[in-house]
Order: structure tokens, then sequence, then C-alpha cells
């Protein structure tokens, strides 16, 4: 069994904080509403009391300025997977930055950057041995569509640019990675890079193909053969995917799924980039979902778990049969560049990161956590809005539906999936709530934490059944 070490220090961090006075948050959050944007936060939750403002995290709680704690039930958005107030961490970027923070990564490195790559190379599936870093996942997945073009081009298909995704898929929210991004805003953003299509992936809750199981995921991958053969295999540069999508909402495919792709694009000559920015450093139950998969893609892109969140790092791997097409063409560079990409503190905590996900075995208790996870999650199909319970590791989810028979689904429109989401967080969980609940604590979650995670779950869901009765029975 995997021990729960971080009882310990949970109940010591919660000591010698004392909450904000009224005044002092209300100033603050004042403060916030005058001057920062939050991302996705919708304005009248922005203007209104369910702004929250976080003060300091131990393991899987967090506390905000008016000391009430919540259990981060999404490890911040999937990142903190080594848990919140990792010392150690914090103080290896410190020590780096006191001796050199930053150097370009344009014409030189660095020794944390050094050693972080070598760490890297000596976890990662195959000989994908080389590592372009850079600053978060979106630009990871920029660098993997640049060098899967520019590779192309070079090795005498220019007309290979296009790129295939998944529907359901996120891969980030620059302009590239939002074009490959299947939930992007067309109204705003459009239009969106030019030669990116989008396939089914898999989904056994509800199959495309009218098929079940593992059938229905070989047909998904045939589909992506298809595509590349509509579209025309010398104009295809890669094809992307999540091994296991939490956009979509989180569906875990067959390994099969993933064989036949790669069997696919080695038919085709089209690069398979796996995108391991949610998926990576022990979420899954490996440090990689792409072990559990049996599967090495060409690239593969990382982020988030890289460091835990303690520092903005990411990086785009490469297998050496790609790289060696520059080290071939010594006069050609990649038409890439980022400014913090390999940023020395930042590769510091990274490698410190990676040492305690190894030394406390982390992915094995992802592993274990996640199944006992599962297991009590599956008590909430008992909900008539529970229409699927599924995950892998720590990274579970449920989906809920207007009707379980006909798998109908509330949409963004409906006033019930907002109302479960408020009940989560007044209830003490961090969590996102869209048509997927989704669970994915931090690494070192507590099984008296996962049952309290799941209880709130249920009290939530069954206030907000309640007060939606009309619309549920509808």
């Amino acid at each position: 069994m995997v021990s729960d070490t971080l009882t310990t220090r949970q109940s010591a961090g919660a000591n010698g904080h004392e909450p904000a006075s009224p005044d002092a948050a209300g100033a603050l959050s004042q403060t916030a509403r005058d001057h920062v944007w939050i991302h996705q936060l919708a304005w009248d939750e922005f203007t209104g009391e369910r702004l929250r403002i976080f003060d300091r995290g131990e393991g899987s709680t967090l506390w905000d300025i008016q000391g009430r704690s919540y259990i981060d039930g999404i490890s911040g958005l999937w990142v903190v997977n080594a848990g919140h107030g990792r010392a150690e961490i914090a103080e290896a970027y410190a020590k780096q930055a006191t001796r050199l923070a930053y150097a370009s990564a344009s014409s030189y490195t660095t020794g944390p950057a050094i050693e972080l790559a070598a760490k890297l190379a000596s976890i990662t599936p195959g000989d994908l041995n080389r590592f372009f870093f850079s600053s978060g996942g979106s630009e990871a997945v920029e660098t993997a569509i640049k060098i899967a073009k520019q590779v192309q081009a070079m090795r005498g298909f220019p007309r290979r640019y296009k790129i295939i995704a998944r529907r359901g898929s996120y891969h980030g929210m620059t302009h590239g990675a939002m074009s490959l991004t299947a939930i992007r805003n067309e109204a705003y953003f459009g239009p969106f890079m030019y030669g990116v299509s989008h396939v089914p992936g898999p989904n056994r809750y509800r199959n495309d193909f009218g098929l079940e199981g593992e059938a229905g995921d070989l047909m998904a991958a045939r589909y992506v053969e298809q595509e590349i053969e509509n579209q025309g295999p010398e104009t295809v540069a890669a094809v992307i995917g999540e091994p296991v999508s939490s956009a979509a909402g989180v569906h875990v495919p067959s390994p099969k799924y993933w064989q036949t792709l790669r069997q696919i694009c080695d038919k085709h000559g089209v690069f398979l980039i796996a995108d391991e920015v949610i998926n990576g450093f022990g979420r899954t139950g490996t440090m990689f979902a792409t072990e559990q998969f049996g599967f090495v893609p060409d690239l593969m892109t990382m982020a988030k778990g890289l460091s835990s969140g303690y520092a903005p790092i990411a990086a785009t791997a490469v297998r050496e049969s790609l790289f060696a097409d520059f080290q071939e063409k010594k006069e050609v560079a990649l038409g890439h560049l980022l400014t913090f990409g390999g940023h020395a503190a930042a590769a510091a905590a990274a490698v410190k990161n990676i040492e305690i996900l190894e030394d406390e075995n982390l992915s094995a208790a992802a592993a274990e956590r996640g199944a006992y996870l599962m297991s009590r999650l599956e008590e909430l199909r008992a909900h008539p809005t529970v229409g699927d319970v599924r995950g892998i590791g720590l990274l579970c989810g449920i989906e809920l539906v207007r009707n379980k028979e006909t798998k109908q689904k509330f949409g963004k429109e409906a006033g019930f999936i907002k109302r479960v989401g408020e009940l989560l967080v007044d209830h003490g969980i961090v969590t996102r709530a869209w048509d997927t609940m989704h669970f994915a604590p931090p690494l070192v979650v507590t099984t008296a934490e996962l049952d309290r995670m799941v209880a709130i779950a249920d009290e939530s869901l069954t206030t907000a059944e309640r007060e939606f009765a009309i619309e549920i029975d509808g």
C-alpha cells in the first residue's frame, strides 16, 4: 500500500496562519475587481460574492484569505501533481535564481536545463531524447506543430502542412494550438490556421459508430486513416491527440486504439503527436500515459505536472530520427524561438519536482488511489443525473446528463450545471463541473480526502437535483 504521507504535513501547515480581517479581505477583493483579469471567470461571478482569493496551500488543501479550506479537486488545473506547499521545490528555484535565473535559450543553455533534459530522456518512452523547452502547454503544442511541419518540408514534402486533431480536444489557447482545439471560438478568433481537420475520438459512452468497447475505439482510429486518405497523405504533416482527453470528458481508450493509430501514421508517413500536458508526470498511474497504451509518439508535449506548478515550464520531446534532420542540415535551424524557454530557475524546480515524484512513487500512488476513487464514484450512479463514471489513475470524471436513457446532455445553457459548480465550491471542493464533473486532486491526496470529495459531490448533486426537479423530470 502507498502510505498517506501528507497527513502530518497538512496538519502542521494549518497552524500559524491567521485569515485576513474582514476589512482587509474586502479591500483586497475590491482591488482584484479593479485591476485583475481572471481568465475565465464570468463577469457576474467576478463582481459578486463568488470571487475566491486563495492565500496558501498544503498537500491537497487550499485556504482562501477568509481562512476557509477547500480540497483542490483538480490540482489547480491538472497541474499540482506533487501537492501544494512543497518547500523543497521552492528552495530549488530560489537557490538557482540566486545563482543565475535566466540566460537566453536562443544560443545558449544552462546547467539546470541540461540536467532536466537528461532526466527527461531517462524517463520518457522510446527514443524521445531531445527536448525543446518553453513556458506552458500551448507553447509546447505550437512548438510540436512547427517541428512537424518543418521536418516534413526538410524531407522533401513541402505540401505536408495539414494537422488532424480530434473532436472535443483541447490543445491550448495560442492561435496555432487553438486551431487544433475543437472547442474553439470561431466568432471571435476565426479564421484559424488553415489545414486543420477534426475527427471523432474514442468515446465508449456516446459512441459515434454504434459500436461498443474496443471495436468503437478501433473504428475511431480507422476514421483517422480515412481522413488522411481524404485529405491526401502527401498533404498531412501530423496527427495530434491526448492519450486521455480531459476536455472531451476523460474517455479512456483501449491500447489498441493508440497502437493502431501508430501503425496508420507510419504507413502514411505522418507524424504522431501525443499531448501529455495534462496526462503526464504520474497523473494516470504511470509517469506518462503513453506507457499504458504501448506506443511511442514522434513528438510529445508536456507541461503542468513537469514542475507541479511551482514555475512556468514546458517541453516538446522529439524522437532522435526527427532531430537527425537538423543535425544533417547543419545550416538550417528550427524557425522558432521562445524567450523563456529553458529558464534556469524553472528547470531547477522541475528537476526537484521529478525527484519528488520518483522518490515518493507518486505514479503508483495515483494508480492505487485512483482505483479507490473510481470505486467510490461508482456509488454516484444512483443519481438520476449521473450517466457515466470513468477515468484512469487520478484523472477521473462523472458525466452529467438530463436523461439517462437517451444520454441527453444538459448543455451549456442549463442552470443545473452552474448550480452544481456553485454548490461544490460552497461545500469545499475546487473543481470543474461542466457536462463532466472532474476529479483530479494532487497525487498526494489521502483516502479521507477522496471520501470527502465524493461526499460533497453526492450532497451537491442531491441539492441541485431537488432544486431543478422539474427540469430533470422533463
